[in-house]
This record gives C-alpha cells, sequence and structure tokens, in this order.
C-alpha cells in the first residue's frame, strides 16, 4: 500500500513526542521561613494531610483543576512546593508514586490535571498562572522553593515553564525535554534530566545535556534501568535531593552538612557498587551527578571528581564509551532506514523489522537496552503517523498504521482505541466494542473522552459506552 499523500514524518514525530535510592535521615528544617516567602494573598485551605486529593478546583478558574498531596506538617509551616505534568493530564498519578519522598523531604506535590499532550505552550502558561495563583493564594508554600517535573509531553512543558517562569526554581524533565540554549545558556534554574537507559528519547536527553555541558548552568542527567514511563521512586529520590542541594548552593536554604553527608555516604556507595560490577560508564556517571550536586556545597565532591578522573583514564571505561557511542551512531542509522520505509506500506518488512526489535530488546546488554529504545520509538512513530491520518480521515491509510501500532506495541491501550474508532466509521460495531474492551483491559480509563467520542457517538447505541465504562477500574 503506497500512502495517497507525502506525510512529513520528521516534523510528526518531533511534535508528539540511576543511583541507588537513599533514605536520609538528616532532615531539612525549613520551620523558620521569613514570611516575605508567603504569598500576601495567602489564605489558608483545610485540605487533608497525608492523602492524595485527586480533584481541586482552583478558585481563579473552575475548569482547571489539580491533584495535591500535603505532607503531615504542612499546616504549621511554608514548604517547597513540586508541580507535577503528566502527559495524559493525570496529576494524581505521580503523587500517589511519589508521595513517600514528599513525606521524607516535607515538599508538597501538585499535579495538573489539564495539562496534557496536544495543549499548546500558551495553554499551558494559562495552566501555570492559575495553578501557582490558586496554590500559593490556599497553601503555606515557600515561593523562594518553587519546582516543576514533568514526564514525556510533560517534561517539554515544565522545560518550557522553567525558560519562561523566574518563579520556577528547578526544572525536573523525565522522557522528554527541549533545547534550553537557545538563549545563550543563560537559565535561571537547576535542571535534572531522568533518562530509561530504553526509553526511545533518551538520546535527545544526552543531547540537551550535553548542550548545557557547554554552559555555566548547574544541571546534570540521571539513568536509570527502563522504558519511557515516570521514573521509579528511587531515580526520582535522587532529584528531590538535588532540588535541596541546589537550593543550598544557591543559599536559598542554609547548607546542612548532615543530610550532605548521608547524600555523599549514598552516593560513594553507588559508585562503589558499579565499579564492583564492572560498569564502568554508569560509575562514571554517577560520579557525574555527584560533582554536579556537591559542588559548591560540600568539599567532599572532591572523592568524585577524583574517582571520576580515575575512571575515565580506564581502559575498560574508555572501551565501553566507545561501545556506547558507537551504539547511538548505529541507532540514529537504523531510525533513518525505518523513516525511508514508513511511506512504502510493506507489511511483510514490518512484522519481520517488529519481531526482530522484540526479541533483540530482551537482550541484558547495551545492544538490548538500544533495541528497547528502537521498539518504543516505532510505537510513537506509529500512533503520530496514525493519529494524524485518522484526524485528516485518511481511515484506509490510517488502519494500516494502526496495525503496525498493534503489533509494536500490543499493550497500548491507545493502539486499541484508535482501532475502535476506524472500526466504528467502518459500521463494524461489533469489532469496536471488542477494540474498546481491549482498550481497558489495557489501561484506557478516559470516560469522558468515551462519552464524547463522535464515532462512538453516531453509532446509534450499537457501540454501548456506558457498558465499556463499566469495566473501568
Amino acid at each position: 500500500m503506497k500512502l495517497l499523500l507525502p506525510l512529513n514524518f520528521s516534523v510528526v514525530l518531533f511534535c508528539l513526542t540511576a543511583c541507588a535510592g537513599r533514605n536520609s535521615n538528616a532532615d531539612i528544617d525549613t520551620s523558620l521561613i521569613d514570611s516575605s516567602r508567603i504569598s500576601k494573598n495567602f489564605t489558608p485551605d483545610t485540605f487533608e494531610t497525608g492523602k492524595v486529593i485527586p480533584n481541586v478546583v482552583c478558585h481563579t478558574d473552575a475548569s482547571q483543576s489539580y491533584a495535591l498531596y500535603l505532607p503531615a506538617e504542612s499546616k504549621n509551616r511554608a514548604l517547597p512546593v513540586v508541580y507535577f505534568f503528566d502527559p495524559h493530564g493525570d496529576g494524581s498519578l505521580p503523587l500517589v508514586k511519589y508521595k513517600p519522598l514528599a513525606e521524607q523531604y516535607h515538599f508538597i506535590l501538585a499535579g495538573s490535571n489539564n495539562s496534557k499532550n496536544g495543549n499548546d505552550f500558551p495553554a499551558a502558561d494559562k495552566i501555570w498562572e492559575n495553578l501557582l495563583t490558586d496554590t500559593k493564594n490556599r497553601l503555606r508554600i515557600d515561593v523562594s522553593q518553587v519546582y516543576v517535573c514533568g514526564f514525556s509531553g510533560g517534561g517539554k512543558v515544565a522545560s518550557y515553564l522553567g525558560l519562561n517562569h523566574p518563579e520556577i526554581k528547578s526544572v525536573i524533565a523525565g522522557g522528554a525535554g527541549i533545547s534550553l540554549t537557545g538563549n545563550g545558556g543563560n537559565i535561571n534554574f537547576t535542571f535534572t534530566a531522568l533518562a530509561g537507559t530504553g526509553d526511545m528519547n533518551m538520546t535527545d536527553l544526552v543531547n540537551i545535556n550535553n548542550e548545557l555541558d557547554k554552559t555555566t548552568a548547574r544541571h546534570r542527567i540521571i539513568f536509570f534501568n527502563g522504558i519511557h514511563e515516570w521514573a521509579p521512586e528511587n531515580t526520582m529520590n535522587t532529584a528531590f535531593e538535588g532540588l535541596l542541594l541546589d537550593a543550598m548552593f544557591k543559599k536559598i536554604i542554609p547548607v546542612n552538612d548532615s543530610f550532605a553527608n548521608s547524600y555523599v555516604a549514598g552516593a560513594k556507595a553507588a559508585v562503589t557498587g558499579l565499579l564492583a560490577e564492572h560498569n564502568y560508564t554508569k560509575a562514571e556517571a554517577a560520579c557525574t551527578v555527584a560533582i554536579s550536586l556537591l559542588t559548591g556545597v560540600s568539599d567532599q565532591v572532591t572523592w568524585f571528581e577524583e574517582k571520576d578522573k580515575s575512571i575515565r583514564e580506564d581502559a575498560a571505561y574508555q572501551h565501553q564509551y566507545s561501545t556506547e557511542q558507537d551504539l547511538f551512531t548505529q541507532e540514529e542509522n537504523i531510525k533513518n532506514n525505518y523513516q525511508q520505509h514508513f511511506e512504502s506500506g510493506d507489511m511483510a518488512y514490518w512484522q519481520n523489522t517488529i519481531d526482530n526489535v522484540k526479541q533483540k530488546a530482551k537482550s541484558p546488554t547495551p545492544e538490548g537496552a538500544m533495541y528497547q529504545r528502537l521498539q518504543a520509538y516505532l510505537s510513537l512513530a506509529f500512533y503520530s503517523v496514525a493519529n494524524q491520518l485518522i484526524n485528516n480521515q485518511r481511515n484506509d491509510d490510517a488502519r494500516h498504521f494502526v496495525e503496525l501500532y498493534k503489533l509494536a506495541d500490543p499493550a497500548n491501550s491507545e493502539a486499541w482505541y484508535m482501532s475502535a474508532i476506524l472500526d466504528a466509521r467502518s459500521n463494524d460495531a461489533a469489532t469496536a466494542n471488542a477494540d474498546l474492551l481491549k482498550a481497558v483491559a489495557n489501561g484506557f480509563a478516559d470516560k469522558n473522552r468515551l462519552d464524547n467520542q463522535a464515532e462512538f457517538i453516531q453509532s446509534g447505541g450499537k457501540i454501548d459506552v456506558q457498558k465499556i465504562e463499566q469495566k473501568i477500574k
């Protein structure tokens, strides 16, 4: 099958697109917060602590809402706040995942329910302004410690907000980001990238980090064993430690030697463990993170600087590093080859390619991680092209890419939801119902989208949306 009209695949893809955990016993005392750090319009609200509140409606705009988590002592003192941006507008998801860290580090967590993939940056500005204003007016927030964190498209939103809103002191971007050096690298926030070794966007985050290496910006990239997903708790733990160590560096809060020493002990253990496993590139990366966090905060940064120099001079490290760079080059070449086949419509080619990628992705090696990234890349590519074709009513062409999407990522609910849309357009209600049930079985939970999908409404009840919704947990 040859597509009827050419598609700009590079534009489509662009638009849509670890250290060990530590439990520090060294508390950060934020009880003595200058009243000037609290919003002048502050009126305390009565929110329950220690519980994720899924839907707090903004007083400034009733169409905007956010999930909220307040640690136990938040009613008595002003605390730092981390605002989260999920690509699907699920504000509760990161809060449930990271609430133990909120208690450990005494951070307020807030997750937007409106920021999602498909919004433009002006919409992100509006969401941010409402979110910040509402929380400042209703919570005891230390406005000198305002942080943002996002995953995937939410990582791009967090990066964009950091560039355009000077009240943001630090940005944590997982799974995606945007270039930060367009203004000469003079960013006013610290930047932490979180990258799964099997994430199709890992190389993009590496490039962003490399760009920042050429500037004076305080930044780091933290790797974890995973795919395109919110980072595991122990990885986010390191990022949260970084927020406090960065605040010490900026003299927002006093240097806490006990806290810094606790981080040092854990980071040394992580580096030593990686070296014992002969994982030299990860050990060097862990040293780089520690150097970024400890510079200007602790004299113990010299241990990591000396260890980093020693690792870089080791022939075993140089061999591993060279191998990884060769794989990155190979990965880009493979992607370019895929793009040349996107318009060919050769199902046999894609079937063989997808099977090969899945098989090689199982290997617990750097090459296996590369194929994990390539599998995720294909999933995103097929989704992106299929979505564009569906929106343009090119149903036959869209069906081809939806089927490829299902082959590449059969556990992705969106693949089955898209399939159901095309089923409905071809008046095949029975298959549409079956595909929607598969979407729900794979995690689809957006009842509002189901209720308002034009193709399902137009089926005249043949597509039983209410029955489908009853299956959603």
